[in-house]
């Protein structure tokens, strides 16, 4: 199993609106993308500099599965919305013994 996990960080402009915006459509892909195992999607309550706003944790069946997740329509449209409200992410994806 494969597990893959995003960390965004949001603009300030209308940030809790567009982090629940981006919530609910990270949440409609675990249905629509065969492979996508899990989807887990949550919002940061740290108020720390370091902290991130919103995190992904997926599960995938394999890297192929991620692979394709990757390149997914739908899923790329839903990275088309986070790259127009974020500054920044961070990923990081390994294999769950």
């Amino acid at each position: 199993m494969i597990v893959h996990i995003v960390m965004f960080r949001f603009i300030e402009d209308n940030k809790a609106l567009n982090i629940a915006k981006i919530q609910k459509k990270l949440m409609q892909l675990e249905v629509l993308i065969p492979g996508l195992r899990t989807m887990e999607v949550g919002v940061n309550f740290n108020e720390s500099e370091r902290a991130f706003d919103l995190s992904l944790y997926s599960t995938f069946e394999d890297e192929t599965a991620l692979q394709e997740y990757a390149v997914h329509p739908e899923h790329l449209k839903v990275v088309e919305l986070i790259k127009e409200v974020t500054l920044e992410s961070k990923v990081v994806d390994y294999i769950l013994e």
